[in-house]
């Protein structure tokens, strides 16, 4: 709510009463040295949720001593427009929250790495609206067993209960937007030829902007890194609205409106998106990729079913956006079940095979397809 807020004054209401259009890019700028500046004091927050829980496992701790500066990590990207989600910021702050407990609690020093995946689970669950998706996500295998004493009965009963809290707490909260049914018919299906390698070449894509966006900040000081990146939201959001933020208010806007854009506008769409999301996360406005590339595979669903089915590519996109968004997320998070539970979140439950199978292929490509990409020689 109170990212909502801040976004709707410092986006709508404060370049409408002064008549400066331009504001919002001071103000991102201006976010931008903020960030650095906590950035160069106390670390590179937010972290993602592979390190956090990397962290957890290898060191038993994380640190909770910096908290007003990873909530303000958190916080500032959002509100200035990054192409990031909030999931990295939320599952970091949940930890140190987790640990202070710990330290501060008795009785809550034995689970205490226990108590912190629960906690995540239980976020991951409520920003994604997918319970399941958010205990895969953090369960990462056998390696748990040696480290946590609680069987694995006990473990799923507390985030059972977790969840069933944080569902009756968290009831007025608005959920990403929905397809409400994905219809399908023989050609959707021999579509799956297209739509899938279309996906693959998009993970691609992704890969080589991270891999670029990542050497780029590298060469550049912590502040001034951080302020050129907010410098640049600000004009992306300006100039081109739909590619900024995490993408969850645009693709409610799209899905009703994209027939009366160009598939080729859609595809450049996509394409700024997977750019701005790695830019914005190597170079210091950070946040999760979730949200972003979501819309982007979304985008490029849209373009592909517009592009075979000109004549009325409404009743198709939903199936194109769910098998190029399941391939995708089945090579970036590796977990084709986990893939499939997160889509839960905008795509029905009738196509859920189909986007399993998308992320299954996905998975199942991206070891050769990261190997020439890191090395391609």
């Amino acid at each position: 709510k109170a990212v909502a807020v801040c976004t709707g004054f410092l986006w709508e209401a404060l370049p409408e009463k002064t008549g400066l259009s331009f504001l919002p890019v001071i103000f991102c700028t201006l976010g931008g040295l903020l960030t650095g500046i906590l950035h160069k004091r106390f670390g590179d927050y937010p972290e993602e949720l592979k390190t956090v829980m990397g962290r957890i496992q290898k060191d038993k701790y994380y640190d909770y001593r910096p908290m007003p500066a990873l909530i303000m990590c958190a916080f500032l990207p959002l509100i200035c427009g990054a192409s990031v989600g909030p999931e990295a910021g939320l599952t970091g702050i949940i930890a140190a929250l987790c640990y202070w407990v710990g330290d501060n609690v008795t009785m809550a020093k034995r689970d205490i790495e226990l108590f912190s995946r629960v906690g995540e689970a239980v976020t991951l669950s409520q920003i994604f609206h997918s319970p399941l998706f958010g205990i895969l996500a953090v369960e990462s295998g056998e390696d748990d067993r040696e480290s946590i004493s609680m069987s694995g009965g006990n473990k799923l009963l507390l985030y059972g209960i977790s969840t069933a809290a944080a569902l009756l707490t968290a009831q007025a909260m608005e959920g990403f937007p929905s397809f409400s049914r994905a219809p399908s018919e023989t050609w959707d299906y021999l579509m799956l030829l297209l739509y899938i390698p279309t996906g693959l070449i998009l993970y691609v894509l992704f890969e080589l902007c991270e891999k670029l966006t990542g050497g780029i900040a590298g060469r550049i000081p912590v502040v001034i890194r951080e302020m050129f990146c907010g410098a640049v939201i600000g004009l992306i959001g300006i100039l081109i609205p739909m590619a900024a933020f995490s993408g969850e208010e645009q693709m409610g806007e799209l899905m009703e409106t994209f027939v009366s854009y160009s598939p080729f506008f859609l595809l450049g769409i996509c394409l700024i998106k997977i750019f701005m999301t790695t830019f914005c996360i190597n170079l210091g406005m950070k946040g999760g990729h979730f949200f972003p590339l979501i819309f982007a595979c979304t985008c490029l669903g849209f373009a592909l079913s517009s592009l075979i089915f000109p004549a009325d590519p409404m009743p198709h996109s939903a199936f194109a956006a769910a098998a190029v968004t399941g391939t995708v997320l089945g090579a970036q998070l590796k977990k084709p079940l986990a893939a499939t539970l997160l889509l839960l979140l905008c795509f029905p439950a009738g196509s859920l095979f189909w986007i399993f199978l998308c992320a299954v292929i996905g998975k199942s490509a991206e070891k050769k397809l990261s190997a020439h990409i890191h090395n391609p020689g």
